[in-house]
């Protein structure tokens, strides 16, 4: 058992950690209050080639695995970007993986090159208002007409529609009446967003605001048959070659949100004094620092064997679903204690701990929430009788 990091992947960590470091917290916080895309990161990130990190190496990446994935998105959560930080790159650095794996060549060849580059942005539209997580009960649908498909329906909680020129779209081609099992029928595409026939609004929120979320209106889109992944009515299926990986993802950018907030929160407890004390030596400020410390270490290491499972070809939904479960929990633990530590400052943007504190909220809902983890671990793991 082996918990050493490669030479390669040390060298990944340190190269992506100095390279993010030039955008500090002023810049999250403007990007963040202004409703603003973080162009100047994404083209920094975009430069350094670190956006075609998994795709292979035939269409324009390194050909890199999960492991180097999320030690990636840690650095960049962990910089002070956090969430708007990992959002602004999370799609390119192992979304397409569906394509990469099921979409046609010609397919390949047209789009991931340009998603190595940086020069194209794609987003994820699969979630929609009356279906949830519930993905069998999606009502957006495509109708094929001789080489194309007319597609019409909405999607919900979109990031990144304000940037994409195109979207990930999983759709309906067969009624969820017409089929032996629900999870059948539905059809994956790689498209166009196509703004005459596309209606997208953003969704006010309380953080992440320098990535949109947004309710995306789909009105006679016409996606050309080339623009299809795989074969239609396996959209369901293809889907879930990417569920593990996104938990592991989920799982490194809260971990590495946590860790900041922690250094933050160490660095405060040394300098602010009171009582002509620094407020550091109290044990009721420093327990609960040193127990959030011990848990990040811990979910880490179960996100470390998630990663190697997968990289190595295993069985790995357990340790995906528990580690982002546990990161969720330790990353928002250790962001609501660095607030505390900084008493009424950390309610002041000045310290960027109120931020921390808002975009770890969100990773204990998305973007599967904690709740979905345990109904997992109970029916697929404990094997007792499922829930929903």
């Amino acid at each position: 058992m082996d918990f050493q990091l490669t030479e390669d992947q040390e060298t990944i960590r340190k190269a992506v950690a100095g390279l993010v470091r030039e955008f500090d917290d002023h810049y999250w916080m403007q990007k963040d209050r202004d409703h603003e895309f973080p162009a100047e990161f994404y083209a920094a990130v975009a430069g350094g080639g670190w956006l075609g990190l998994t795709i292979p190496e035939e269409y324009g990446g390194h050909g890199l695995g999960i492991t180097e994935a999320t030690l990636l998105l840690e650095e960049v959560a962990r910089s002070g970007g956090g969430m708007n930080a990992a959002s602004a790159i999370h799609l390119s650095i192992f979304g397409m993986h569906p394509v990469v794996v099921h979409g046609s060549e010609e397919l390949k060849r047209r789009t991931l090159p340009r998603i190595a580059t940086g020069d194209l942005h794609v987003c994820f539209g699969v979630t929609e208002p009356g279906a949830g997580l519930d993905t069998s009960r999606i009502t957006t649908f495509a109708r094929r007409e001789g080489d194309h498909y007319v597609v019409d329906g909405r999607k919900v909680w979109i990031s990144k529609a304000m940037e994409s020129e195109k979207i990930l779209l999983l759709t309906r081609t067969s009624r969820i009446d017409e089929v032996a099992r629900k999870t059948d029928g539905m059809t994956l595409f790689l498209t166009d967003l196509d703004r005459s026939r596309v209606d997208i609004r953003p969704i006010p929120k309380m953080g992440r605001n320098a990535v949109t979320s947004n309710e995306v209106f789909i009105d006679g889109l016409r996606v050309p048959v080339e623009d299809r992944v795989g074969e239609e009515g396996e959209g369901f299926r293809y889907l879930l070659d990417g569920l593990n990986p996104e938990r592991m993802l989920i799982a490194a950018e809260a971990l590495g949100l946590g860790r900041v907030a922690l250094d933050r929160a160490v660095k405060y407890g040394g300098e602010r004094v009171v009582f002509g004390r620094p407020i550091g030596m109290n044990q009721g400020i420093q327990f609960p620092l040193a127990d959030s410390l011990a848990r990040l270490d811990a979910a880490e290491l179960v996100l470390r064997k998630a990663t190697w499972l997968y990289d190595n070809g295993q069985p790995c939904g357990r340790e995906a679903n528990t580690a982002k479960y546990l990161c969720a929990d330790a990353g928002f633990a250790a962001a609501d204690r660095a607030l505390q530590t900084h008493g009424g400052m950390g309610y002041a943007e000045e310290y960027a701990v109120a931020r921390y504190f808002r975009e770890a909220r969100l990773l204990k809902i998305a973007p599967i929430s904690q709740e979905m983890v345990l109904n997992y671990l109970g029916s697929h793991v404990l094997g007792m009788p499922r829930s929903y």
